[in-house]
């Protein structure tokens, strides 16, 4: 059995992706991924995402510079969720977030509302051209 047919794929062919920092474990963002993208990220070693809103895959980092290194592939119990272990370059800190922050998980619920808990590390309009 081809180690792909064992991931448990949703009816639109995608599974939920989890990209974790190795080192220092931080969860830098969620994503998706289709066959193609898992079996790319798999044969290259860098995260390949597949991206809903323009339905085509994302080579993470292809207009940023903030490419993901794969170092695991990791699967859920369930086999239903993918967990990269990854290194973050391109950035130091490494940037994640398409907002320019290190993680996409930046928003903290605090007294009844989403605060910002982590600051902006390059301005997103001189990162996205």
């Amino acid at each position: 059995m081809n180690w792909l047919d064992e991931v448990k794929w949703d009816a639109q062919g995608l599974v939920p992706v989890i990209a974790q920092e190795q080192g220092s474990n931080d969860v830098l963002m969620f994503a998706w991924m289709n066959r193609e993208a898992l079996q790319k990220t798999a044969e290259l070693g860098r995260a390949v995402y597949f991206s809903r809103s323009r339905d085509k895959l994302w080579f993470k980092g292809e207009e940023s510079g903030h490419v993901q290194t794969v170092h695991e592939i990791r699967i859920d119990c369930d086999n239903d969720v993918v967990l990269l272990k990854i290194t973050q370059l391109g950035h130091e800190p490494g940037i994640a977030c398409h907002t320019g922050r290190h993680s996409c998980f930046f928003s903290i619920l605090k007294d009844g509302a989403w605060q910002s808990a982590d600051p902006v590390l390059k301005d997103p309009a001189s990162i996205y051209k």
